[in-house]
């Protein structure tokens, strides 16, 4: 990697879906003239608009962010690769930058970009295949059981309604007999740039409003003809997360839509706590709550200077 001078600093903002991360991240990026970087893996995939929350256009404009739309659904892109990427993109950005903004909620992809993953051992391939036969043929919830019992650490922090990400844990446990839990930051790679963590959060009520709200306004936009204009993908492991597996099984007849509504909500908030779970281990997040811009500014000058 190339050296870089010492006062380069990365701004990064975490905290649960919904909690107004990617309005905090545009204040930041005007207020230093920089630009963002985006380490939500959802929206990463430019066919997922409405159930991803991306930014608006008018919040596209107001600040140059990355990774969004970046890849299709039909690529695979993992955290590895998203490292990779990511930390190029850094060094290329910093010529210019003297700090950059990135947000997201994913925890592995901020993990992995600021303390960086473990080299993994191979897998069997042939583990990888069967799984992914028993998921066509028996649905998600018996891998997520075995799971459960072979690495409770990673099945309490991944998402579980992504069946990549449950697989390839449940896939490394088969073919290692190691935990998949065990290998992530385990050896922290030292980032030649300062990081600084900023996270965002509120009492759970008020969160779960807003997570609510929010499921609301995405069927007010249109979210229910942006998953039916994605059957012919649903094959595909990024299409099987909150906000779309629930409106598939709808499609499908397994329940009326304000069933699927009140299950995206449910999930939604489900997975806002497991987001927090994560954050929370990490002593190095400064937290605030959402519209304390001037406050976050404040401590991000005293902490450069």
């Amino acid at each position: 990697m190339p050296a870089m001078a010492p006062d380069k600093t990365l701004i990064v903002i975490v905290g649960p879906t919904g909690i107004g991360k990617t309005a905090l991240a545009i204040s930041l990026a005007r207020q230093f003239s920089t630009e963002i970087i985006s380490a939500d893996s959802r929206q990463f995939f430019r066919e997922m608009e409405i159930g991803t929350a991306k930014p608006s256009a008018a919040e596209l404009t107001a600040a140059h962010h990355h990774f969004i739309n970046s890849h299709s659904i039909q690529t695979f892109f993992s955290t590895g690769d998203f490292e990779l990427q990511a930390i190029d993109l850094i060094n290329h950005l910093f010529r210019k930058h003297e700090l950059l903004v990135m947000v997201g909620g994913s925890g592995l992809y901020i993990d992995a970009v600021c303390n960086g993953l473990d080299e993994l051992p191979e897998t069997d391939l042939n583990i990888r295949e069967k799984l992914n036969q028993q998921l066509a043929t028996e649905g998600l919830e018996p891998i997520k059981r075995q799971l459960s019992v072979a690495d409770p650490e990673y099945y309490q922090k991944v998402d579980q309604a992504n069946p990549q990400r449950l697989i390839r844990g449940l896939e490394f446990y088969l073919s290692t007999g190691k935990k998949l839990s065990t290998h992530f930051t385990n050896n922290k790679k030292i980032r030649p740039f300062n990081i600084i963590k900023i996270g965002l959060n509120i009492n759970r009520a008020e969160l779960y409003n807003r997570i609510n709200h929010r499921v609301d306004k995405m069927m007010e936009a249109g979210l229910l003809d942006e998953v039916k204009s994605l059957q012919p993908f649903r094959k595909y492991n990024a299409l099987n997360t909150v906000g779309y597996a629930e409106l598939f099984s709808h499609l499908d007849g397994e329940m009326t839509l304000t069933a699927a509504v009140d299950q995206i909500k449910q999930n939604t908030r489900r997975f806002a706590k497991r987001q927090l779970t994560w954050f929370r281990r990490d002593n190095s997040i400064t937290w605030f709550e959402p519209g304390q811009d001037n406050a976050v500014i404040s401590y991000i000058i005293e902490k450069k200077d």
